[in-house]
């Protein structure tokens, strides 16, 4: 690997694109959370840079927590879901918005949304800046999503392969050599 900028092989979306995306997003949330107080969870690792700036830009009382889930398995193939981070509280009668970077297969928002509802929570929605819906398993769509995207791995903006990439301030489609052998 490269200078993370230099295994990129083309920037699928831009600063601005991301920015205006969280705009929108964040108007929208605006609308349906205004006065209920929400408890904003993360999805670890990948929703941290999207959550930030979307918290950030949201003019009404929120908490914020974090949980760490993954649907797959050793390979790409999804498996059962593991939480390796809880929340630290009960969450019967809140409203909850999971936010997440990528909505791919589908399998982990579908089954923590389930989770969480199975806990008590008063409503659960659900948020992604990313949307791959040609990689969908499960019938499951995202209330508030920034953009679609085409199946081509992509790293930056929280996203990442192999733990780096993260840090890029755009979306851009991994060089393949560098994922495949």
């Amino acid at each position: 690997m490269g200078s993370p900028s230099e295994d990129v092989a083309e920037i699928l979306v831009s600063e601005e694109q991301l920015r205006d995306s969280v705009q929108r997003i964040a108007a929208e949330v605006t609308e349906e959370y205004a006065g209920k107080s929400p408890l904003i969870v993360g999805v670890l690792v990948g929703a941290f840079v999207f959550m930030a700036d979307l918290v950030r830009v949201l003019d009404f009382e929120l908490e914020v927590q974090f949980m760490a889930a993954s649907s797959y398995g050793e390979g790409t193939e999804a498996g059962v879901l593991e939480i390796t981070r809880d929340l630290p509280e009960e969450i019967a009668g809140r409203h909850i918005l999971l936010v997440d970077d990528l909505l791919d297969t589908g399998h982990t928002l579908s089954r923590l949304s389930e989770l969480l509802m199975a806990r008590g929570a008063a409503s659960v929605k659900t948020c992604c800046i990313l949307d791959k819906p040609s990689r969908r398993e499960v019938p499951f769509e995202a209330d508030f999503v920034g953009l679609e995207i085409p199946d081509q791995f992509v790293v930056g903006y929280g996203l990442d392969y192999a733990h780096s990439y993260r840090n890029l301030p755009y979306v851009g489609v991994l060089r393949s050599e560098l994922y495949t052998s």
